[in-house]
């Protein structure tokens, strides 16, 4: 390229001498959110006096790894009216912050006046467009909507560069400051830019200073200095400002040209503006719309009904209408005048836990629910075969009464992660009573119980007329205000299960002993 020219000045005649000579600008960019160096070689390759064909040859790199290179001709012929009238083309090639290779072809347009500028590119990306930076797996959530549990699932996401195409604009307008012929002039822009794919958009304004130094005293000959400043704000970067000092080192000798080259004639060898690199953007894209199921099972394969308190207040009656073998699941919050009675192997669940759909999708639904009563006796009753797990229960009373009743006539139960509230201001009181004359299994774990008042109160009450085998694990016992504060109490026919450790005795003592076994607290103390 740098023999072309010289090859073009033997060639012509002494009237199309040239005018226009190869030079290189180094530019320094810093910027409020990355800096960027440029070297830019521009090359005459035919020339008439009138017109320029160029060749245009840059190199810019980041101080964020990224890295593109331009090759580009353009056109360029001064007209009578006074304007110079120019077009251009570039192929470009870029390296990404991520290390990834991109291509474009850029056109351009240019009308260069003698107080007045337009400008216009168009850039489109070229070969691979869309790189994958990583994926993010899907996930279902569970959410109770009105008598159902709704899973979504979403599916996995994946996050992109991407290439965008789009244009850029700018008018620029010389400040009179200096006169038209002048080797100083200071121009204001005002433009904006619009890049996108299907996916991305990249659109907003762009306004920029330039301060042009030409035929400087203290440089060498056809050098150059150009000063700028620019502001741009788009919704994908934000606001972003660079100030920038270009340099230009001319190549090849002293072109022939007039001794004070008209704005015309200067203009001819002005710095192609366009973007300063290959647009790209990250995005995380959601590769296909969610799946909503509704959710029939707990994981453990159990079905279940949603109660929900919003549309069925009366708790009592609403249990006592499920078929024997059913488990409900409770939302919301619930205030009972009468015992809520699990009668026929009946179970509530409420709190954490997994649910199961019928394509085998699992979610962790997380359905609080509360049950008040005020009445004396037991809030819930028990007779068997039963699961009570993440309830909040609040009992109050002057009398007696029991937040959970086991009242068996044989079977299982499963007392799990419930906070159990009973306030008294007279007779016995009792959070988990035993009354019963057949085999009982019990597990009680998990569950924050609090005891206030009473003449005698009792957190776990395992004394039976019937061999009771109770697992005590996990479970906080605060058990205070009463003539007796019992943790737990027992008799010779209950056994209490090795592996029953991990309590926490906030306040109460132990009552009675076992047929075997202990229950453990991790203060070191044991009941018995």
């Amino acid at each position: 390229m740098l023999g072309l020219p010289l090859s073009a000045a033997g060639q012509a005649s002494d009237a199309t001498a040239p005018k226009w000579g190869p030079h290189i600008d180094f530019e320094a960019k810093p910027g409020s959110k990355r800096s960027l160096g440029e070297a830019d070689l521009f090359v005459p390759l035919w020339q008439d006096g009138r017109n320029l064909v160029f060749g245009n040859l840059r190199g810019r790199f980041d101080d964020g790894d990224g890295r593109e290179g331009n090759l580009g001709l353009g056109l360029r012929r001064m007209v009578e009216s006074g304007w110079n009238l120019g077009g251009y083309a570039y192929f470009d090639r870029r390296k990404s912050e991520n290390g990834f290779y991109y291509s474009q072809a850029t056109f351009g347009g240019e009308a260069l006046g003698r107080n007045w500028d337009l400008r216009a590119n168009a850039y489109l990306p070229q070969g691979e467009r869309v790189r994958d930076l990583g994926s993010t797996p899907g996930s279902s959530t569970a959410a109770v909507s009105g008598a159902s549990v709704v899973v979504t699932t979403t599916a996995p996401t994946i996050r992109q560069e991407r290439a965008l195409k789009g244009f850029d604009a700018e008018v620029g307008w010389r400040v009179p400051l200096f006169a038209a012929d002048e080797p100083r002039q200071l121009r204001l822009y005002a433009g904006g830019y619009h890049f996108k794919d299907d996916v991305v958009k990249v659109s907003g304004p762009r306004v920029r200073a330039e301060l042009t130094m030409a035929e400087l005293p203290q440089l060498w000959s056809g050098a150059q200095l150009i000063a700028g400043a620019e502001v741009q704000d788009d919704d994908a970067r934000g606001g972003q400002t660079f100030l920038s000092v270009r340099l230009r080192v001319p190549l090849g000798g002293k072109a022939e040209r007039p001794r004070q080259p008209g704005f015309q004639e200067r203009r001819m060898t002005a710095p192609v503006v366009r973007d300063v690199d290959i647009v790209t953007q990250s995005r995380t894209v959601v590769t296909a719309p969610p799946v909503v199921e509704t959710a029939t099972a707990l994981a453990d394969g159990r079905a279940f009904t949603v109660i929900d308190s919003s549309s069925t207040p009366n708790l009592a009656a609403a249990v006592t209408a499920l078929p024997n073998d059913s488990t409900a699941l409770l939302s919301g919050t619930f205030s009972t005048a009468a015992p809520v009675d699990l009668g026929g192997n009946k179970s509530l669940v409420a709190g954490s836990m997994t649910v199961r759909t019928p394509s085998g999708v699992t979610a962790t639904l997380s359905s609080p629910a509360a049950i008040s009563s005020t009445f004396s006796g037991n809030t819930i009753q028990a007779p068997g075969n039963n699961t009570i797990s993440g309830l909040t229960i609040n009992a109050t009373t002057t009398n007696f009464a029991r937040a959970i009743a086991l009242n068996s006539t044989g079977g299982n139960y499963n007392i799990l992660n419930n906070t159990i509230f009973v306030t008294q201001t007279n007779g016995a009181n009792s959070i988990i009573g035993v009354s019963t004359d057949r085999n009982l299994n019990v597990v009680i774990s998990g569950n924050s119980i609090t005891l206030t008042g009473g003449m005698t109160a009792t957190a776990l009450g395992l004394g039976s007329v019937g061999p009771t085998a109770a697992t005590i694990t996990g479970n906080t016992l605060n058990i205070s205000g009463a003539t007796n504060n019992f943790a737990a109490s027992m008799n010779a026919l209950t056994t209490i299960n090795a592996g029953s450790t991990g309590n926490v005795l906030v306040s109460g003592t132990c009552s009675g002993a076992p047929a075997s076994g202990s229950i453990g607290f991790t203060n070191g103390t044991t009941c018995p």
